[in-house]
């Protein structure tokens, strides 16, 4: 099984999205081709309401521990509720940082 599809199984059955966007962006970074270990996740989850950022990204990581401690060198989280997603963010994905190189 891929890390992205890893990645994807365990958010859909830890938090029940109402969106999901697991996004290789491996290929923006200084890593060998088909490498899987940069992404973008966008997740949409009535189970971050009333829930701080920091809270919302722990519970996540929490979720992949074994793919973060193992697999993947980076991960960008974008963790909204609906509210947000619906005021702000559905028709703007968010960009992800430049890379800088493996020496930065």
């Amino acid at each position: 099984m891929s890390i992205a599809t890893a990645i994807e199984t365990k958010l859909l059955s830890a938090f029940s999205p109402l969106h999901l966007d697991v996004i290789n962006e491996s290929s923006n970074h200084n890593v060998p081709p088909g490498s899987e270990s940069h992404f973008k996740v966008i997740i949409v989850s009535n189970h971050f309401e009333d829930e701080r950022l920091i809270k919302r990204h722990r519970a996540v990581n929490a979720v992949l521990v074994e793919e973060l401690a193992e697999k993947i060198h980076a991960l960008a989280l974008h963790t909204y509720t609906e509210k947000e997603w619906h005021d702000y963010y559905a028709d703007n994905t968010p960009l992800s940082p430049n890379c800088l190189g493996g020496d930065k």
